[in-house]
């Protein structure tokens, strides 16, 4: 299918969490059968042999394929019938294909494993803490996390103050494996992911935190009032789309996922966007991590319009350290390095400059600071298993700080090159290492940051993070690392995404009647401009609509909103058919497809608040944008538009905005507007950013517009 490309990112304060994605093998092997919208008549309760009547379906439909030889019982691992329908169930290829043609089923896949996607920077952000008075407020508030589960004896968890009923900041917690949530699966935290983002969210606000004097101050969440819903799904989709179906039958205001894949899937073949859209038709708002695969040009992943993608971007607040060399020359790089002064240890390049502990082993690394050119894992686990007493390493991630399991810092390959010059200058070089030193970046300021490397392919500096950790868990997650902490600092859009459902959670807990679209658009149109300078080589199609502004997002003057017809509308639009959509919505889409009209409508025309065209390389175009926006402002409100051009698109592209003024009676009116686009032939590459703006005395309604042009 043909996938939307809109500028969803809402750039958020920065994990270590860079891997790969799992792929799944031959045989056998866990699928998803979605089946799309659970019907409102389904009766969830047990009825024959322990089952509902839904898994009875289930189960019917999955023995129509199988052989003799088994039993949809003995495939079966979950069935989801809470708040979607569909199953996970162990199958062979010819299975899975079978079932994929059956009447009843909108896709079939391989349920893969996916990636794990402060004191700081809430301030940084603008936002403060939440007064006492409105802590009650917050306290109305569900924040469902999927994640990794959650320690909750940590002070960032804590109960006090909160009053019947509940009692508790922790109102629930579910485990997952392999689909299935039985009672003898702990939702406890061992890796500390899941209390990290948690705690970012909504922790309760504690003085005095730091990792081992590091990142000192208050650590606390956007919603500290807020209650916590924990799901530990990671990271299988099977999970994954269990904890949705769970989170969403159970009453959850707001879904964070920092959870994803290092590219984009299918909708109807992703776990995350299935679990969102049904998320959104019960009123509930997704916020996801968009990935860190800017290194490997990869793309945004988490990308249905119906949810939050998050990005990550810098703070003002910078991690260093320091290796002085024997000669006198200091390297600057970066780190979480928690160790003492390491002085005058020797410098050991290993073979190749592999530290990979196979190619460590046997070698006398012992007491040496280790010189890491490349590694399979650039973490420090293979010089620590060698028993050096440092490392210095390679990354291609300069602005991440990383804890480190022994004294050390990551450079950049040029400063790695400088280093080496001075070992081979020598017979007995040395270094000493020194302590990370927490300084300002004067680079970042809460009035617009910077996008993050992994978010984008440029240079940029270290920017992490400090929140609640798992006892369970070292602050590297590296066995041999036998430190505890109950705060850690980490980076990442896994971060960031926290952050963006904190946010969501605040501005749900004054607008309870607000629809998904509404929150969304109150984030993404009140978001603080990036800084052009510092992002001199990106565009808002990198770096979206811009950094959090919580405080202004509660009350945005006007909202873009979207109902399940018009995001139906957009898959119409994208080649989605109408008998799968009708599976997934439970209605007949085929009049939501032809909208009333023969004429087949556009992608454009979902009415969100940001606007992309892709153009043709070569030829003249026009791109049009209906837009609708709502007042949610003063009854009596005027409304003049601006658009900004920047210098070099201006003799090439032209945006019009008709009408130019909105003028509004009453609270909850609608206004249409149109956005149109049109320019000469543009080279194959190019992007250009514009920016369209309602603004009065009281508020300003920003919208990011782009222009790229591709084949």
């Amino acid at each position: 299918m043909p996938r939307l490309l809109l500028l969803l990112l809402v750039t958020a304060i920065a994990a270590k969490d860079l891997s790969a994605s799992e792929t799944v093998g031959d045989g056998d092997q866990v699928y998803i059968v979605y089946l799309g919208h659970l019907p409102s008549s389904a009766d969830a309760s047990e009825h024959t042999e322990g089952f509902s009547a839904v898994e009875l379906a289930h189960h019917d439909m999955l023995d129509q394929v199988l052989d003799g030889g088994s039993s949809a019982s003995d495939r079966i691992l979950r069935s989801y019938k809470r708040s979607l329908n569909g199953f996970a169930a162990k199958l062979s290829k010819e299975e899975a294909h079978k079932l994929s043609g059956m009447n009843g089923v909108v896709s079939v896949f391989p349920s893969r494993t996916l990636d794990l996607l402060t004191t700081r920077s809430w301030d940084f952000l603008g936002f403060p803490q939440t007064p006492i008075q409105e802590l009650p407020l917050e306290g109305d508030v569900i924040v469902g996390m999927l994640d990794t589960g959650v320690w909750p004896d940590s002070p960032s968890f804590s109960d006090e103050g909160f009053g019947p009923p509940p009692s508790s900041k922790i109102i629930g917690a579910r485990a997952y494996n392999g689909g299935s949530s039985s009672s003898g699966q702990s939702p406890l935290d061992d890796d500390g992911h899941g209390s990290h983002t948690a705690s970012t969210a909504a922790g309760r606000a504690v003085g005095n935190v730091s990792m081992y004097g590091l990142a000192g101050g208050t650590a606390r969440g956007g919603v500290p009032g807020a209650r916590l819903a924990i799901y530990k799904v990671c990271c299988g989709e099977a999970d994954i789309l269990a904890g949705f179906d769970d989170a969403i039958a159970d009453g959850v205001d707001v879904i964070s996922i920092s959870i994803g894949s290092p590219f984009p899937f299918d909708y109807f073949g992703d776990v995350i966007a299935i679990g969102s859209f049904h998320a959104m038709r019960r009123g509930v708002v997704t916020s996801a991590a968009a990935g860190n695969s800017g290194l490997d040009l990869g793309n945004v992943c988490n990308v249905a319009p119906w949810m939050l993608s998050v990005a990550a971007s810098s703070i003002d607040r910078r991690f260093v350290d320091r290796i002085v060399l024997g000669n006198g020359k200091t390297i600057v790089g970066a780190s979480i390095n928690t160790f003492p002064t390491l002085s005058n240890a020797t410098l050991a390049f290993p073979v190749n400059g592999s530290c990979d502990p196979e190619n460590l082993a046997g070698g006398s690394y012992k007491g040496k600071i280790v010189l890491c050119q490349n590694a399979a894992a650039n973490d420090g686990s293979g010089p620590l298993l060698a028993g050096a007493a440092g490392v210095v390493i390679v990354s291609r991630i300069p602005d991440v700080a990383f804890a480190l399991p022994l004294p050390g810092l990551t450079v950049s390959q040029d400063q790695f090159d400088q280093t080496m010059a001075y070992v081979n200058s020598t017979s007995h070089p040395v270094g000493t290492i020194d302590r990370t030193e927490t300084t300002v970046d004067p680079h970042s300021t809460s009035s617009g940051s910077r996008l993050l490397l992994f978010s984008r392919p440029q240079p940029d500096h270290p920017s992490s993070l400090e929140a609640s950790w798992s006892l369970l868990s070292s602050p590297t997650g590296i066995p041999n690392d036998t430190r505890k902490v109950q705060y850690n600092i980490i980076s990442g859009t896994s971060m960031a995404c926290p952050h963006a459902s904190g946010a969501a959670a605040y501005v749900r807990s004054f607008h309870r009647d607000w629809s998904p679209a509404m929150i969304m658009s109150a984030l993404i149109t009140t978001a603080t401009p990036m800084d052009t300078a510092a992002n001199s080589n990106a565009s808002a199609l990198k770096y979206g609509a811009g950094q959090l502004n919580p405080v202004s997002a509660h009350d945005p003057g006007l909202v873009y909103d979207a109902s399940e017809s018009d995001y139906v509308a957009m898959l119409c639009a994208q080649g989605y058919n109408a008998t799968q959509l009708a599976l997934v919505t439970g209605s007949n889409a085929t009049a939501a497809c032809s909208n009333g009209s023969t004429t087949p409508g556009s992608p454009g025309d979902l009415n969100y608040p940001t606007m992309a065209a892709p153009v043709e390389p070569g030829k003249n175009f026009t791109a049009v944008f209906p837009r609708t926006v709502t007042n949610v402002g003063a009854a009596t409100a005027v409304y003049d538009v601006r658009v900004g051009v920047p210098a070099e698109a201006a003799s090439v592209v032209s945006v019009q905005v008709s009408p130019a003024r909105l003028v509004f009676s009453e609270q909850n009116q609608k206004v249409s507007f149109t956005v149109t686009v049109s320019g000469a032939a543009l080279e194959e590459g190019t992007v250009y950013s514009f920016t369209v703006v309602w603004y009065n005395d009281e508020h300003t309604v920003r919208s990011p517009v782009v222009v790229y042009a591709m084949q």
